[in-house]
């Protein structure tokens, strides 16, 4: 048989729950989750390798209708990008979500490769209600694929994944059969760290920071790790440290405990914290963070 390859684009509203469906399908942890609305910023790709078959799954940020900061118009732009070079696009959409959809909705709509519209979350709903919900966007988007389904319990996954390698078109892998993601150690690295300030700051601390790996040096019995949390202002700077450096101690072993896991060594994790007040808005900044469009 020929053999086939593609890009699958996932892309949704905040919190619909884009990168739980990622690592459910790449079958591994590519993407952060929490339950806070924002968490994925970066574009990330997420491959999976059969004998005649390489699907690349990417993760995009969720869109934001109202960008505040460059970063947000940057976030954007992988998302429109990710419409673009599509083989496949996967549409998620939270069963609960009450959005009228019409920015989206015409790309949909006129899309010219196969569409995907995954209603999430399924198991917070009810069958009369996923029943209306299949009937209402079969005949918004005729053409798509409607399938519901939880990628939190895995419900549907597998029919998820069948259907799109029959619709990959023939073509030889993108990347070597091996690989797992387009991302660096370095990347996953600072990822795990920013999960962890999701899930133990609260507010606008999460969302006013991004992390820099400064340094990863492997020896033989351990890997050394410096990164520096960069806040927007001074009083974030002192929450995030916590009182004699407690909330940043947290952090800190929270995330080296994950990246031991990840890397399957041991690990050795220094933090710290700086401030630049308009880094979300910083040329310089944005791509030292990653963020190009």
């Amino acid at each position: 048989m020929p053999h086939k390859s593609g890009y699958i684009n996932i892309i949704g509203n905040p919190n619909a729950g884009k990168s739980t469906l990622m690592n459910a399908l790449v079958g591994e942890k590519i993407s952060i989750i929490t339950s806070k609305v924002q968490t994925t910023r970066h574009r990330i790709l997420g491959i999976v390798n059969g004998e005649e078959f390489q699907m690349i799954f990417s993760d995009t940020p969720g869109i934001i209708s109202k960008p505040a900061y460059k970063m947000h118009e940057i976030m954007n732009s992988f998302v429109e990008t990710a419409m673009i070079d599509a083989d496949i696009i996967l549409f998620i959409i939270d069963i609960q979500d009450k959005s009228d959809f019409k920015d989206i909705l015409p790309k949909l709509q006129h899309a010219l490769v196969p569409v995907f519209i995954l209603l999430n979350k399924i198991d917070l709903s009810t069958q009369p209600e996923v029943e209306a919900l299949i009937k209402h966007w079969q005949s918004l988007v005729p053409q798509a694929s409607i399938i519901p389904m939880s990628a939190l319990l895995g419900f549907n996954i597998e029919a998820v994944m069948n259907k799109i390698v029959d619709l990959l078109p023939e073509s030889p892998p993108y990347f070597p059969k091996d690989e797992l993601t387009d991302k660096s150690m370095r990347f996953f690295v600072a990822e795990i760290i920013r999960e962890k300030i999701l899930l133990n700051y609260k507010q606008e601390i999460p969302y006013a920071v991004e992390v820099a790996v400064e340094s990863y040096e492997e020896s033989k019995d351990i890997i050394r790790i410096r990164a520096i949390i960069f806040a927007s202002r001074e009083s974030q700077k002192a929450i995030l440290i916590g009182h004699q450096g407690s909330a940043i101690k947290k952090t800190g072993i929270m995330a080296r405990i994950d990246i031991e896991e990840f890397v399957g060594r041991k690990v050795f994790l220094d933090l710290a914290v700086k401030v630049n007040k308009d880094w979300r808005d910083d040329d310089n900044m944005l791509k030292r963070f990653g963020y190009e469009a």
